[in-house]
Order: C-alpha cells, then sequence, then structure tokens
C-alpha cells in the first residue's frame, strides 16, 4: 500500500472517530439548556437527573451496538461496518436537533429524547471495534503504533470540538435565545458533519485483512467462537478497557466536577484548565505510538497503567488541594501523560490479538463491556464516595483497577513480535 493511500485510509477512519464523540458529548455539553423542554416538572437538579439518565441509557446501548457492529465487520467488512456507525449517529443527532418538546406532545417527547440516545449509543458502540480494527489493519506493522494513536486523538478531538461549539454558540446568541432553540445548533452540526464523513468512508479502501478473511473463512464474526477459542485475550481486553475507561473518565470527565466540588475552583477556571489539559493530552498521543514501535507496545501500556497506578491517589490528593491553576494543571496533565500510556497503544494491542475472521467482535465486545460497567460509572460512584465523606476511597478505587490491569498487561504478549494481523 503506498504512503498516500494509507494516510487517506487513516484520516478516512479517524475523522468519523471524531464526529461519533463530537455528537456524543454535545448532549453532556448542552443539557443544561435542554433539559427542561423535555423535563419541565420539578426543580434543576431534577431536570439533570432525567437527562442524566438517559445519557446513562446510552451507556447500556453501547455494549448491544459493539456486539451487533463487531459481527457485522467481521461479516460485511470493515468499510461497511464504519459507514452504518456514522450513519446512525447522524439518524441520532438529527432527531434530536428536530424533537418536539414536551410542551408540544407530552410525555412522548421523552420516549423520543430517549429513543435517539438509543441510536447514538448504538452507533458510538459499534464504532470503536470496528475503527480500531480498520485503522490497526491499515496501519502496517512498523508504524501500528504511531497511527492508531489518532483514535484517541480524535476522541479527544470530539470532546473538544463539542465545547468549542458550545463557547461559539453561547457568544453569538443570547441566554434566551439559547435557551429557547439555540440548544438544537450543536446537534445539527453534529448531523451535517455525520453525513459529510458518510460520503468520505464510502469511498474508504477495504483492508487486505478482512478480504483475506472473507476469501479463507466463511464463518466469521460467531460469538460463541470468540468465547471458546480465545477466552484469555476476551479476558484481557476486559480488565484493560476497566482500568484505561474508568481512568480516562476520573482524569478528564469527572476532572472538571472534581476542581470546582473538591478544589474550590470556579466553573470558568476548571473548565479553561480542562480544555488545556486535553489539548495537550491530544497531542501527546502520538509520541506515545511513535515511541510503542520502538520500544513496544505491551511495555508502554504496562508501563502507563503501572505509573497511574502509583500516582492516582497522591496526585488526586494534590488536586483537591490545589489552589493554583497552574499547579492543577500540571498534576493533570501528569495524570494524562500516564493515562497515554494505554490510550495511544490501545487499539492496535487489542486488534493484534485476534486473528481476522472474529477480530472486530474481539475488540469491541469486551470493551463496550467493560466501558459501560467502569467508565459509565465513574462519576456515580466517585459522587457516592464524597457524599459518604470518604472521597479519597475513589482515587483508591482507580488505583487498585489500574494496578490489576498493569499485571495483565505485563503477562500479555509482545504484539509488535506476535501481532495477528499479518497483512503488512
Amino acid at each position: 500500500m503506498s504512503a498516500f493511500a494509507r494516510i487517506k485510509a487513516i484520516l478516512g477512519g479517524s475523522a468519523g472517530n471524531l464526529v461519533e464523540w463530537y455528537d456524543w458529548f454535545a448532549y453532556t455539553s448542552t443539557s443544561l439548556y435542554f433539559a427542561k423542554h423535555f423535563f419541565p416538572h420539578g426543580d434543576k437538579v431534577d431536570q439533570q437527573l432525567q437527562t442524566a439518565a438517559i445519557f446513562a441509557a446510552g451507556f447500556i446501548a453501547r455494549p448491544l451496538g459493539a456486539w451487533l457492529m463487531g459481527v457485522y465487520a467481521d461479516r460485511a467488512g470493515r468499510r461497511a461496518a464504519l459507514t452504518l456507525s456514522v450513519a446512525l449517529m447522524s439518524l441520532g443527532s438529527f432527531a434530536i436537533a428536530i424533537l418536539p418538546t414536551y410542551a408540544q406532545i407530552g410525555v412522548a417527547a421523552q420516549f423520543l429524547l430517549l429513543a435517539a440516545r438509543l441510536v447514538q449509543g448504538l452507533s458510538l458502540g459499534g464504532e470503536y471495534g470496528a475503527s480500531a480494527t480498520y485503522m490497526a489493519e491499515m496501519a502496517g506493522r512498523e508504524r501500528r503504533g504511531f497511527w492508531s494513536s489518532f483514535q484517541y486523538v480524535t476522541l479527544i478531538g470530539g470532546q473538544l470540538t463539542a465545547l468549542l461549539v458550545l463557547v461559539v454558540v453561547q457568544h453569538l446568541l443570547s441566554k434566551a435565545a439559547l435557551e429557547a432553540w439555540g440548544w438544537r445548533i450543536p446537534f445539527a452540526i453534529g448531523g451535517l458533519l455525520a453525513i459529510v464523513v458518510f460520503w468520505i468512508r464510502t469511498g474508504l479502501d477495504e483492508t487486505r485483512a478482512y478480504l483475506n478473511a472473507a476469501k479463507e473463512t466463511p464463518r466469521r464474526g460467531q460469538t460463541m467462537s470468540l468465547l471458546r477459542e480465545h477466552p484469555r485475550e476476551t479476558a484481557a481486553i476486559l480488565t484493560l478497557t476497566a482500568a484505561g475507561s474508568l481512568s480516562f473518565y476520573a482524569y478528564t470527565t469527572y476532572m472538571q466536577k472534581f476542581l470546582v466540588n473538591t478544589s474550590g475552583f470556579d466553573k470558568d477556571t476548571a473548565t479553561a484548565i480542562m480544555a488545556g489539559v486535553l489539548v495537550a493530552y491530544m497531542l501527546i498521543q502520538p509520541l506515545v505510538g511513535w515511541a510503542s514501535d520502538h520500544v513496544g507496545r505491551k511495555t508502554t501500556m504496562a508501563v502507563g497503567l503501572g505509573a497511574g497506578a502509583l500516582a492516582t491517589y497522591p496526585v488526586m490528593s494534590a488536586i483537591a488541594g490545589a489552589h493554583s491553576a497552574g499547579l492543577a494543571f500540571g498534576l493533570i496533565l501528569l495524570l494524562v501523560a500516564c493515562h497515554s500510556g494505554y490510550s495511544a497503544v490501545n487499539a492496535a494491542v487489542k486488534a493484534e490479538l485476534f486473528p481476522a475472521h472474529v477480530r472486530a467482535l474481539g475488540v469491541a465486545l469486551p470493551y463496550a463491556i467493560a466501558n459501560a460497567v467502569f467508565g459509565g460509572t465513574a462519576e456515580y460512584v466517585a459522587g457516592w464516595l464524597k457524599k459518604l465523606h470518604v472521597e479519597s476511597g475513589f482515587y483508591l478505587y482507580v488505583a487498585v483497577v489500574m494496578t490489576v490491569a498493569a499485571v495483565v498487561a505485563v503477562r500479555l504478549r509482545n504484539t509488535n513480535v506476535t501481532s495477528l494481523i499479518a497483512e503488512d
């Protein structure tokens, strides 16, 4: 494959990942404005709890989407699955952008919002396995860590884009207009971006790994075959993802609330700190991915998870008492730098553990289950422990899960040498 064709494939796969995560996080960034339109009863806390419940329902749909799309990617092709996943996300985003409110159709508006969010959950659940598999298969052995790292670059980029769009809309519209109808704009933008990516993805090349598997293995994407023939690899991905997802949400999504509720920063300062951290975090990924191609992806992941396990408790304790924005930024940056040992290489490592005929399913299903159980509950566990006045218990919880995952990473085979992606 020529360098141009490889770059085109990587950009096509990763662009969709950015749009998918933009659409996913647009919900959280705008929920303060649209909650009362769908849940008018009760106070603001009640309204936010009900919108948060629908956000959680999207997490529940992700394992189902991962299973369905993983099977589809192994049977119909990586390109077909990537195209379908972004089409579903576009559908969900446009639906939210035009949904009638409770005042117009009553409780049906709440069920339609839930349905749209479930479609987005199915889409995002399927996106990870398909894009991770596609990018790893297209990357080539010598630079697989570097190119696969762009999956997390675009994941973080999606978060930042959602935040940026909201900031722009806030400055262009009055608060009244934003609360009345302006909250729909980010969803409409997301739907349009997804259409652009859908068009890009229809022109992508299929991977040679899938084409060869389609010729040689008629029974592809078999769930029982995955569990029966690859139990150790499936369990390893469950454990690694549990730590990676839990620490990701602890260091990024929850951290903004932590800075306000525990450290005592105002909301604007906390947002600025986290925006800066996310930019730096995004830029670190290709560097760590490049390093993994030289020192080994297994080593990179084990060191990152181990360092995160050691750092989480003392660093989060220090952030809790930090009164300087610069100090808080530096401490959080230390945590996400540790996490980059996992995030930059996880897509490549997971894809390299499975043969092509169950690769997308093997990457997607255990990831989505662990992500829902550990990532989806991270903020709830943190809030619950804070309410019990043992907030430091959350730091310990994250550290323990990362320690277990670090041990699993140490015991992995060196996928730089033993990769099951044969087509390089």
